[in-house]
C-alpha cells in the first residue's frame, strides 16, 4: 500500500472541462486543451487535464443531463468512454490512448466519476469483475443522486469494495492520474442516513486507489463539505469541495471568504480543501450555465484578481475552467505569474488577519508565511475604490524595515516600517510579498 498524501504534496494545478464544455466534452477538445497547457502553462506547474462528467454517454450535447439515457457499459458493469465522442477508445481501449497522448506531452490525465454503480448495470444484473456478486447485489435503492439519474449508491459490503476495486484497477490500466468523484462530498441532499452518508464509499475508494499500483489523486465533489468531518476527509481524500458549483458571479466569490476562514489551518501536504474551479476565460460553450452561453468570464479584471488571490493564498487546488486555446492575454497573465505560482506552491500557515466588513462591504486581509518572506493579501469588497492602511505589526516584527513587492503589478514598492497604504479597486485585491 502506498502513502496517498504523497500524491499531492502541493495543491494540484490543472484544467477541467466542465465550465466550458459541460456534459458534452469530446476527445478533440481535450487534446486541444492539453496541447495548449503543454505549450503555455506546463513550465509554471500546471499539469492535470481532467475530463468531467458523462464521458460514457453517447447522446450528451450540452450542460444538461439526459435522464435515464443509455450509457456505455462493459460486461462487468463498468462505464467506458462513448466511442462517438472519444474515437481512440474504440475496440475496448478505454481512455488509454488519450491518456498516453496526454502523458507524452508531459502532463497528467484525470476523469470524473459518479459515486456508485450504474443503474443500467444493476438492471442487467452484470457480474462484478473478480467477485461472485453482481451489480444488483450492491446497488442501494434509496441512495441516489438528486440531480443525475445514472447511478445507485453502494451498500456497505465487501462486494461493493470489489466493485470499486474493479473500476479503479481499470482506470489505473488506462493511465488515469486524477479522479474527481461526484455526489460524495455533500450533506444537504441525503437525509436517509448519516449526514455524511457516503463516508464508507469514500473509504472504499481510498482502499481501491491505495492498492491499484498507480498514484491517483482523489478529489471529492460537489460540496459544501462540513468542517465536522474534516478528520475523515483528511484521512481519505486529497481534495474536497467547500462549495457547490462555483460560477463567475460576485456573490459566489464573496461567499468564499467565509468558507476559507472556516477551513483555515486545514490545507497541508496531501490534503487540500477545494474552492472549486476558476471560471475565467471562455465559458459555457455548450449551453447556459452560470450565465450567458459562450461568454468570456463575467468577472471584472479586479474580481479576477480577487479570485486568484484568495484561491492562491488559501492554497486551494487550481483548476482552470475556461477553454484554454481561447485565453486572452490577461487570462494567460493570471496563470503565468511566477511569484504568484511560487507563493501557491511553497507558502504555509495562511490565516485571516482582519475583516472590517459591514453588510458585506469593506476590507479583508489575509497573510501567509513564505520562505524568508510574508505574503499579504488585501481585499476590497466595497463598491468603490478604497485607500487601505495595512498594519504589518499584526504579522511581522514592529519597528523593522521591510521591502514590499506587488505581485500582480510586478513592481517594487520600496521599504516600509509598521504600516503602509494600499489603494485597492472595488471588488479588487492586492497581493504583496514582504521581505
Amino acid at each position: 500500500m502506498v502513502n496517498f498524501k504523497k500524491f499531492a504534496k502541493t495543491p494540484p494545478l490543472g484544467w477541467n472541462s466542465w465550465d466550458c464544455f459541460g456534459a458534452a466534452v469530446n476527445e478533440q477538445q481535450l487534446r486541444e486543451n492539453a496541447e495548449y497547457m503543454a505549450k503555455n502553462l506546463k513550465e509554471y506547474g500546471w499539469e492535470y487535464i481532467v475530463c468531467d462528467i458523462q464521458w460514457y454517454e453517447p447522446c450528451a450535447k450540452d450542460n444538461n443531463y439526459n435522464d435515464f439515457c443509455p450509457l456505455e457499459i462493459d460486461e462487468y458493469g463498468r462505464l467506458i468512454p462513448a466511442e462517438n465522442r472519444f474515437p481512440s477508445s474504440a475496440g475496448g481501449k478505454g481512455f488509454k490512448p488519450l491518456a498516453d497522448y496526454i502523458h507524452s506531452l508531459g502532463l497528467k490525465f484525470g476523469i470524473h466519476i459518479m459515486r456508485g454503480v450504474p443503474r443500467q448495470a444493476a438492471a442487467r444484473n452484470s457480474k462484478i469483475y473478480g467477485s461472485n456478486a453482481t451489480c444488483r447485489d450492491i446497488a442501494h435503492p434509496f441512495s441516489v443522486c438528486s440531480w443525475n439519474t445514472d447511478m445507485y449508491g453502494l451498500k456497505n459490503c465487501q462486494a461493493s469494495q470489489e466493485y470499486y476495486n474493479s473500476i479503479i484497477n481499470m482506470y489505473a490500466q488506462w493511465g488515469v492520474d486524477f479522479i474527481k468523484c461526484d455526489d460524495i462530498c455533500v450533506t444537504e441532499f441525503r437525509k436517509w442516513d448519516n449526514p455524511y452518508s457516503a463516508y464508507y464509499e469514500v473509504e472504499m475508494l481510498r482502499k481501491a486507489i491505495d492498492n491499484c499500483g498507480r498514484e491517483i489523486v482523489l478529489s471529492l465533489s460537489p460540496g459544501p463539505a462540513e468542517i465536522s468531518v474534516a478528520e475523515h476527509l483528511c484521512k481519505n481524500a486529497n481534495m474536497w469541495r467547500l462549495t457547490g458549483d462555483f460560477w463567475d458571479q460576485w456573490d459566489k466569490l464573496h461567499d468564499m471568504f467565509s468558507r476559507c476562514e472556516k477551513w483555515q489551518g486545514i490545507p497541508s501536504e496531501g490534503n487540500w480543501p477545494d474552492c472549486d474551479m476558476l471560471p475565467i476565460g471562455r465559458l459555457s460553450k455548450n449551453g447556459v450555465c452560470g450565465g450567458p452561453q459562450n461568454r468570456m468570464t463575467q468577472f471584472t479584471r479586479d474580481e479576477q484578481y480577487t479570485l486568484m488571490t484568495l484561491w492562491g493564498i488559501f492554497r486551494s487546488p487550481l483548476m482552470i475552467g475556461g477553454n484554454m486555446p481561447e485565453n486572452d492575454d490577461f487570462t494567460l497573465s493570471l496563470l503565468t505569474n511566477r511569484e504568484y505560482m511560487n507563493m501557491h506552491k511553497t507558502s504555509y500557515g495562511a490565516r485571516l488577519v482582519s475583516n472590517t466588513e459591514k453588510n458585506g462591504k469593506g476590507t479583508i486581509i489575509w497573510c501567509a508565511n513564505g520562505r524568508k518572506c510574508k505574503y499579504i493579501a488585501v481585499f476590497n469588497t466595497d463598491s468603490k475604490e478604497k485607500n487601505i492602511t495595512v498594519n504589518i505589526t499584526d504579522m511581522l516584527m514592529p519597528d523593522t524595515e521591510y521591502n514590499v513587492y506587488d505581485i500582480w503589478s510586478d513592481s517594487d514598492e520600496g521599504t516600509v516600517k509598521n504600516k503602509f497604504k494600499s489603494v485597492v479597486a472595488s471588488h479588487g485585491a492586492k497581493l504583496y510579498k514582504i521581505y
